[in-house]
């Protein structure tokens, strides 16, 4: 299908190694470094990148984090982090400008340095987003916003590093934004006719896929609070 010619420059690249952040909590790998040079990228994301916390992050369908530094001036200026906060503050795994949750839809496929990716959801955000900001309502403001960024599987593996190109290539689904499915799934403010089309959206994520069943069937309620608290 054709789209809008789309694309950016990889600003910054972030890995991160499983760590115990904070007492009485699962350890982490939230906590991003920046990473020089053109990395490998296989079916389970950047090789030299860690997850913690495989039911939420890592896998298949969440197998690299990218995050719109665009948004970082909007969660300063709101004042919900530092004056100078730097990307990778999210944990996310790459950073550019120009690309962002309204201009990318489910299904996207781009080009990443010699890789190739494909959008499969955005990001359901839990309590370590806000220990590792320390802002308290962090997590909840990602879903009021869905500022949240996205995540790819890889369909094609290959390398990048900082400067390489990020290139849409091709898009199927251009009704269905990031923005608007993360709303849908974070929000569970869907219509039925919505929530079953997306219930059988082919390259959305499975996970969310089930969860968008679920909603077509009538059962809006979740309970979201452990994924905030920290005790899951």
């Amino acid at each position: 299908m054709t789209h809008t010619p789309l694309t950016s420059r990889i600003d910054g690249l972030f890995f991160g190694r499983i760590t115990a952040h904070w007492a009485e909590k699962p350890p982490s790998a939230i906590l991003k470094m920046a990473v020089e040079g053109r990395q490998d990228i296989d079916e389970f994301g950047f090789v030299l990148d860690e997850q913690a916390d495989l039911d939420h992050h890592g896998g298949h369908d969440k197998a690299i984090h990218h995050y719109a530094s665009d948004h970082y001036a909007d969660w300063i200026t709101e004042g919900h982090i530092p004056k100078g906060t730097l990307p990778a503050a999210f944990g996310e795994n790459i950073a550019t400008t120009g690309m962002t949750e309204a201009t990318l839809c489910i299904g996207d496929k781009l080009r990443l340095g010699t890789a190739v990716v494909q959008i499969s959801q955005g990001r359901q955000p839990c309590w370590k987003v806000s220990e590792h900001t320390r802002n308290p309502q962090m997590a909840y403001l990602f879903q009021k916003t869905s500022r949240t960024g996205w995540y790819y599987r890889v369909l094609e593996n290959g390398r990048a590093g900082v400067g390489d190109a990020v290139t849409l290539i091709e898009r199927s689904e251009p009704k269905w934004t990031v923005a608007r499915v993360t709303a849908a799934r974070l929000t569970r403010q869907v219509t039925q006719q919505d929530a079953e089309t997306l219930a059988t959206l082919p390259d959305l994520a499975d996970g969310w896929r089930q969860a968008f069943i679920k909603m077509a069937n009538g059962e809006r309620g979740e309970d979201t609070s452990a994924r905030l608290k920290g005790t899951k």
